[in-house]
């Protein structure tokens, strides 16, 4: 089983729109895949259209005292293969209790040790805030994956989040792979062409190739979300960089290497 945590520390860059195409796109190809939300705002479990009241089981129980399983929480979706861990508001609470209750920042991965012969891949749609959820996250992934838009100030965010993954890899005492895609692309502008070559320079080796361009079809959560592959540049897209980031060695072939 591979963890994928899908993270960055500043909002409104893709990370849910690519958690989801990264995950059907592993569905669809005959893997057995779990979505799990850790954002408070549950966008992804929106998407999925699990109703917010009264508040779903979800990831929040894993953070509890009942011993829950995360089997026991993963819900079907339309996409077969595809199962989903709902976000709770509840989750906001976390930071309170964890300068009060030992351990929570490692029960994430508790969790997954339970489901390790039950999915191929989980994959862990982050909040866009550096605190307990998104460390719990980091602690328990194989990969990290940070979509960024190609402007200045989301190029400043992706410092922060690269940063961040090596204390928690030094921490941890293991490698964190780090992958970049470029999304929300618009190469009729100056400044969309700059950034991008400027990702590609400083990240070189690290970054997709291409990027997902802006496309307003990636707003429609119903069309994400149904059985039907969604269409368009955005998802032809996704679909390419889902094919890069298979074809990058983990760790343990980057050592071997």
């Amino acid at each position: 089983m591979q963890v994928w945590a899908i993270a960055n520390q500043k909002g409104g860059v893709g990370k849910t729109t690519t958690t989801l195409f990264l995950g059907r796109g592993l569905a669809q190809a005959g893997h057995r895949v779990l979505l799990i939300d850790l954002d408070p705002h549950a966008s992804l479990t929106r998407a999925f259209a699990v109703p917010a009241n009264p508040p779903p089981s979800g990831t929040h129980d894993l953070f509890g005292t009942s011993g829950v399983s995360l089997a026991s929480l993963a819900r079907s979706t339309d996409i077969e293969g595809l199962r989903l861990v709902a976000a709770q508001p509840a989750l906001a609470t976390l930071e309170r209790r964890g300068a009060t209750q030992p351990g929570l920042g490692l029960a994430l991965g508790r969790a997954l040790h339970g489901v390790h012969a039950t999915f191929d891949y989980v994959l862990l749609d982050c909040p866009p805030t550096l605190g307990l959820l998104m460390i719990n996250a980091l602690a328990a992934a194989d990969r990290l994956v940070v979509p960024t838009q190609t402007d200045q100030l989301a190029l400043h965010g992706l410092a922060d989040m690269l940063r961040t993954a090596e204390m928690v890899e030094r921490s941890r005492r293991r490698t964190l792979p780090s992958f970049v895609l470029p999304t929300l692309y618009d190469r009729r502008t100056r400044s969309g062409i700059h950034n991008l070559d400027l990702l590609h320079d400083r990240y070189e080796g690290r970054v997709w190739p291409a990027a997902v361009p802006v496309d307003t079809r990636l707003r429609d959560a119903n069309a994400l979300t149904a059985a039907a592959p969604p269409s368009g540049r955005g998802a032809d897209a996704y679909r390419r960089a889902l094919a890069w980031l298979l074809a990058q060695p983990d760790a343990s072939q980057r050592q071997a290497a």
